[in-house]
């Protein structure tokens, strides 16, 4: 029982009430049951084949997990219409993405996958004047990520090496913490190979310093190459419990000695982050990219002087990074003989696609795109990933550390392939007969049904008036499709007036060009018609590893961490 105040001296009561199953829940129950009163494990088993598309022998596990974790004893060897119900709003039991298992073949050379990529992956907050730590290093490699970015600095003195973002106000961390702390946290959710991109600032002295730091602390476990060029890069089987050293050859860094270049207003950056889901707070970060320049550091009216690069560092350098020092059009040329890894800004990379978009596809089909934040990104928000992965891009780099829809969604793709950080890209962008073009229009190749059924939980994760003071909350869900353009939608249920256990039952259709590159976004919101509405709970999933049927879907807060109890019930169907 909740009592909530009004005007000072009356009070409301309100009961928060367990919804009952919803009549498609009851009608499976009758309907495998016989129209009994109790379901046996031959019954549920019948349920999970044919219903459920389960038939995976696990029937009987399940079974006794949910005898285990029942509330009566009713009967040791049947269920209930409850217990069923009980089960199937179970997201440990019935989860709605396949088995958390890497399945995908990973025998590939790593342009085949799109990486979980980080951005200034030291950077504890806002990319100006935020503190440079190991620790937000620490939690991307436990969350999956494989691409940690190390900017390095000299100190004052020019004797020792820093990690700090450049000509900010941001305090350093030393390099060996980071490496120490990525060699220690690297394998620690997955034991596919850790990629560390070192945008390098050093004199040729402090570059032979890190190469020998690198090499002591990673020894045996860095991966460095015989051949001084890749013909092919090697597949993430072949490196795992490996560590790679990605930056440009140290003869090819270069010093600005001057430099004349103002930003006009007209090439200010205009924010993408608006979408149908509607407007988040902009945040953005300041940015040097493997030595490119930006901004008032442009290469134009800039004069230049070659350094020249130490052998021992040169020969870590297992994925050689460059830019567009000639044009786009020349850097995103494929040669045979050799794979690089190339690094566009997010505006340049909307360019390219605009313009190149073909060659983009094919240049990713044999090399390595790096896509990062624009350069005004100061607090540290991300731009829309979906633009790198329908082109290709490998490295799609973010900002780990904040959050929001944009990070919600990297965090969505990189639940594939059971959390390893690589992700097979799918076959219609390694089709080198056939090249995809985003933009195209394609027939529909699946169709979504998505039933959100109801809610519940919120009134054990959260305080009495949390959503609001005078009365229990008005919840309401919205359900979407990022991807492809054509894909693109979001639908939501009605509103649910004064319930912490909301009921919806509404049916949403969503037709799929390309499912491959599909992902279902799910939040919940508090209506509110006086203020902004409040959040209630998100996930984003990949389309491709949907389960079928009724499913329990767990909810996260904004930074990605899950409730410990919010849920919806929904089901999901192909047709």
């Amino acid at each position: 029982m909740g009592n909530y105040r009004m005007c000072g001296c009356f009070v409301r009561k309100f009961s928060v009430i367990e919804s009952g199953p919803p009549p498609d829940i009851a009608d499976a129950f009758r309907k495998y049951t016989g129209g009994g009163p109790v379901m046996f494990p031959d019954q549920l088993r019948l349920f999970l084949a044919e219903h459920q598309g389960t038939d995976d022998g696990t029937a009987g596990k399940i079974f006794a997990a949910i005898l285990q974790k029942r509330h009566h004893l009713f009967s040791r060897h049947s269920l209930t219409l409850d217990d069923f119900y009980r089960y199937l709003f179970s997201p440990d039991l019935n989860p709605p993405t396949i088995a958390d298992q890497v399945y995908q073949d990973m025998t590939k050379p790593l342009s085949h996958y799109f990486i979980y990529t980080g951005h200034n992956s030291y950077l504890t907050g806002n990319q100006l004047n935020s503190d440079c730590s190991d620790i937000p290093i620490i939690k991307a490699l436990k969350r999956g990520v494989r691409v940690i970015e190390l900017d390095i600095w000299p100190n004052s003195d020019k004797d020792e090496i820093h990690v700090l973002h450049g000509r900010t106000l941001t305090t350093p961390v030393e390099v060996l913490t980071c490496l120490r702390s990525i060699k220690e946290y690297a394998f620690e959710a997955s034991p596919y190979p850790v990629i560390i991109t070192l945008e390098d600032h050093l004199t040729t002295q402090l570059q032979a310093k890190v190469a020998q730091m690198i090499k002591d602390t990673f020894g045996e476990m860095l991966y460095c190459p015989d051949a001084e060029c890749l013909e092919e890069f090697p597949s993430p089987e072949d490196l795992k419990y490996r560590i790679i050293i990605s930056t440009k050859p140290p003869t090819e860094y270069l010093m600005g000695k001057s430099s004349t270049r103002k930003r006009s207003k007209s090439q200010k950056d205009k924010d993408s982050d608006d979408d149908i889901w509607g407007r988040e707070a902009a945040a953005d970060s300041t940015d040097r990219e493997d030595g490119e320049m930006s901004g008032s550091e442009s290469s134009e009216g800039t004069d230049y002087e070659l350094l020249s690069g130490t052998s021992d560092y040169k020969r870590l350098i297992a994925i050689q990074a460059g830019k567009a020092k000639s044009g786009l059009k020349q850097a995103l040329r494929v040669d045979r003989a050799k794979v690089k890894r190339l690094s566009l800004s997010e505006q340049k990379l909307e360019k390219a696609a605009e313009n190149h978009g073909e060659e983009v596809i094919r240049f990713t089909q044999k090399n390595i795109l790096r896509v990062y934040p624009k350069g005004t990104r100061f607090t540290s928000s991300n731009y829309k990933p979906i633009v790198g992965w329908m082109h290709g891009a490998q490295m799609v780099a973010f900002n780990m550390q904040g959050y929001g829809r944009a990070l919600w969604l990297m965090h969505g793709m990189f639940r594939s392939n059971g959390g390893c950080g690589y992700v097979k890209k799918p076959d219609l962008l390694m089709d080198s007969d056939k090249l995809f073009t985003p933009k195209s229009q394609l027939p529909v190749k699946k169709t979504l049904k998505v039933k959100v059924y109801a809610g519940d939980g919120w009134h054990l994760d959260f305080k009495q008036t949390h959503f609001d003071k005078y009365s229990p909350p008005d919840f309401y869900t919205r359900v979407g499709i990022a991807g492809v353009p054509d894909d693109v939608v979001m639908k939501k249920t009605r509103v649910k007036e004064d319930d912490w256990a909301p009921v919806w039952d509404e049916e949403f259709t969503f037709q799929l060009t390309v499912p491959e590159l599909a992902l279902l976004r799910i939040e919940v919101h508090e209506y509110d018609m006086s203020e902004k509405d409040d959040f209630g709970g998100q996930t984003c999933l990949p389309v491709s590893e949907l389960r079928p049927g009724i499913r329990a879907v767990p909810l996260l807060n904004r930074k990605g961490e899950k409730y410990h109890s919010v849920k919806l019930l929904m089901r999901f169907q192909f047709v």
